[in-house]
């Protein structure tokens, strides 16, 4: 089966290596473009997200696996200039086959995610499945795929409860200021940066639920945003520019953008902040957008993407008892997919054997035809694939 992907992911990359693989929009594009129009690759979808970065790929059957796998580290090294980087295969998994249409299913329902079940991954795996198919990079094989995958996660979200307490790495923001500040976020003051942005808008619609937070939002692209669904009597929108004038009054401070630089640095951190309290500081972003330093500062309590583990861990144990049947639903959509695959890649086949069929039976009768047909099949094959066959037919 000529399926294929790369993943760079939590369970083995560390945040630094991760954010060599964060790409913006463009740069998805551009790896897209070299995977499918610089090289023998047939089709490519791009998936990006904080805690991952995945390049699914379908290629003719005409290449080995290890020549497959060349060309796509070859290109993904490249695009993230990451190809002197020392040790960097050993980030680096490879699936190929069943195993890459098992990864995706699991990636999709959330069962992959560092948050077991959250919802958010579906929607970026839709998103990187219609931006290729946009950019028709992605052909029918992934296209297919990406669909079968997300019809699977949909229906582990209607038939089990492993959604239905829905956590994600913004809602698990909120439960840290909740367990850090003294009494808990009541009657404290947050700041979203990039709250335009998903993952900050969800931090943002959490503590607009919560109402008992005095919320303050920006973002880069102030245009945007302030065309946005949240109420605006909620929060108090402020310029991007002013960040740091409000950081003294703030008790949680959340940054979630997809900027390659720092929203905010540890120097004008300190600067800021005068009065003495305890301050918590959660950096959503890969790359980085907290100067790690500011943890250095006193009262300064800071958590980055990966430091979510162990509360994602809490969270996964209470979701076991759904992996069960989320599996078995999600075994049922893989076995059509490789069905469907198999029938897709044997049209030609069974098109010449229809013709075939077609010719006997206009000169001997459809009787012989038949007899002409199960004596190619037994010709043909292995007594097991033989057996397979009759069983099939019993059916």
């Amino acid at each position: 089966m000529s399926i294929q992907l790369i993943s760079i992911s939590h369970k083995i990359a560390p945040l630094e290596i991760r954010e060599l693989f964060a790409f913006t929009e463009e740069q998805q594009s551009h790896l897209r473009k070299a995977m499918t129009e610089d090289t023998f690759i047939d089709e490519c979808v791009v998936l990006s997200t904080c805690n991952r970065t995945e390049v699914y790929t379908y290629t003719s059957p005409d290449h080995s696996v290890r020549e497959i796998y060349g060309v796509m580290q070859q290109v993904l090294l490249a695009e993230a200039k990451a190809s002197e980087k020392e040790n960097i295969n050993d980030y680096i998994l490879f699936y190929h086959g069943k195993k890459a249409i098992h990864h995706l299913f699991q990636v999709t329902t959330g069962l992959d995610s560092m948050v077991m079940g959250e919802d958010q991954i579906l929607g970026q795996v839709k998103h990187a499945h219609e931006t290729a198919m946009a950019e028709k990079s992605c052909g029918v094989y992934l296209n297919t795929l990406f669909r079968y995958a997300v019809t699977a996660s949909k229906k582990v979200k209607t038939d089990t409860s492993l959604s239905k307490t829905s956590v994600s790495t913004g809602t698990l923001a909120v439960k840290i200021a909740e367990d850090e500040l003294p009494g808990g976020l009541h009657g404290k003051k947050a700041l979203v940066i990039g709250a335009s942005g998903k993952i900050g808008g969800i931090v943002l619609k959490n503590m607009i639920s919560l109402g008992y937070v005095e919320l303050f939002a920006t973002t880069r692209n102030m245009g945007t945003f302030e065309g946005g669904h949240h109420k605006q009597d909620a929060y108090k929108l402020i310029p991007y520019q002013d960040r740091y004038e409000v950081l003294d009054e703030m008790d949680m401070i959340v940054s979630a953008t997809s900027s390659p630089h720092y929203t905010l640095t540890a120097d004008k951190v300190a600067k800021s902040l005068k009065k003495e309290k305890k301050r918590v500081f959660v950096d959503l972003a890969v790359p980085m957008d907290i100067d790690e330093k500011v943890s250095q500062i006193p009262g300064v309590i800071s958590y980055n993407i990966d430091d979510f583990t162990r509360i994602a861990a809490e969270n996964n144990e209470k979701k076991l008892l759904e992996v069960d049947a989320a599996d078995e639903i999600l075994e049922d959509y893989e076995l059509q997919f490789e069905q469907w695959f198999i029938f897709q890649k044997s049209l030609p086949i069974m098109n010449t054997m229809r013709d075939n069929f077609l010719k006997v039976a206009e000169h001997k009768g459809v009787r012989n035809a038949f007899d002409h047909l199960f004596y190619w099949v037994r010709e043909n094959n292995s007594p097991e694939d033989l057996q397979a066959f009759f069983r099939c037919l019993d059916h």
